[in-house]
């Protein structure tokens, strides 16, 4: 992992989504225009949680999130997302 330059804020986390799949399980190579926007990916930075409430995520858990959530943001030429830990439904 590099390091990275942003730090969230509270509750806040910033993943790297995982790559959409190229091709399907037959075989299949899916065009850019139809692939799904993955809603998995690692954290990367992790803001301090709120008051009361520490965040139970740190930096290198792969977790699975909400389809719409967050933010996305590039980074040195990558793409990001900063959500709310509470958009996060599991952890992998």
């Amino acid at each position: 992992m590099t390091k990275i330059k942003i730090k969230p804020l509270a509750d806040r986390v910033l993943i790297e989504p995982a790559s959409a799949e190229e091709k399907t399980i037959g075989g299949i190579i899916i065009p850019d225009t139809a692939k799904e926007k993955p809603q998995k990916g690692i954290i990367v930075a992790v803001g301090s949680g709120k008051k009361d409430e520490p965040l139970t995520v740190k930096v290198g858990d792969t977790v699975l999130y909400s389809k719409y959530a967050g933010t996305e943001i590039t980074l040195d030429q990558k793409e990001y997302l900063i959500m709310r830990e509470s958009d996060i439904v599991a952890i992998i």
